[in-house]
């Protein structure tokens, strides 16, 4: 893990900081409609692939990777990866896993296979052992669809980091849209980042061009 230290006094968004920090502590979601129709015409593998893109975007922009530890330092990770939720039906429990984001697709989906073969049967809220600092929150509710979605965090003001959680895409209109609800920390990130985000992430799943992923 690494990461560079922000320093606060010279930092632009200083001011934008400290006024959503600790003048008017805010955090904001919203749930967007992305379109996966081309991803799934493929035949990719839905939540790998999305897994995949989601962290390929968070990864290019710093805003969606600043962190705060206990004693109060900034820092943005140079690589942040998914750490996920799996459900198990017996149970009717869920568990985090987390797999090593690299920018090959293909590789990133292996490693996301052999996380799943090697801890997805172990119950228990960290499937995965040895968690790192920089990994961010996705999780997926299939069951069903969802126009509005939010996290009530008791604590959640010190979170500086992004969540993200997906539900049951639908057919409309002849397009495959999947409800993606984003939370975010209004001090390190505005609606323009958020925007740029989520119209990002679309541009990449319009231009999907990766082979074709099958089920383990």
């Amino acid at each position: 893990m690494t990461f560079t230290p922000i320093d606060r006094a010279h930092w632009a968004r200083k001011e934008y900081f400290d006024h959503y920090f600790s003048q008017v502590p805010c955090t904001y979601s919203a749930v967007f409609q992305l379109d996966i129709t081309r991803l799934r015409q493929q035949g990719q593998k839905l939540y790998p692939t999305m897994l995949y893109h989601i962290a390929t975007e968070v990864n290019l922009h710093e805003e969606f990777r600043t962190a705060l530890d206990g004693a109060g330092q900034l820092w943005i990770y140079d690589r942040m990866h998914p750490c996920y939720t799996i459900f198990h039906k017996e149970s009717e429990t869920f568990s985090n896993l987390w797999t090593e984001y690299t920018p090959d697709y293909e590789a990133f989906c292996e490693a996301y296979r052999r996380d799943m073969a090697q801890y997805g049967g172990n119950l228990g809220m960290e499937a995965k052992p040895g968690t790192p600092e920089s990994t961010f929150p996705v999780s997926m509710l299939p069951w069903a669809s969802f126009e509005g979605f939010n996290l009530n965090l008791q604590k959640g003001y010190d979170y500086l980091l992004p969540i993200f959680t997906m539900g049951r895409y639908q057919e409309t209109g002849g397009k495959t849209l999947l409800p993606l609800a984003v939370q975010v920390h209004h001090a390190v990130c505005d609606g323009f980042h958020l925007c740029r985000f989520v119209n990002g992430l679309q541009t990449r799943l319009d231009g999907t061009q990766v082979h074709e992923e099958k089920e383990p």
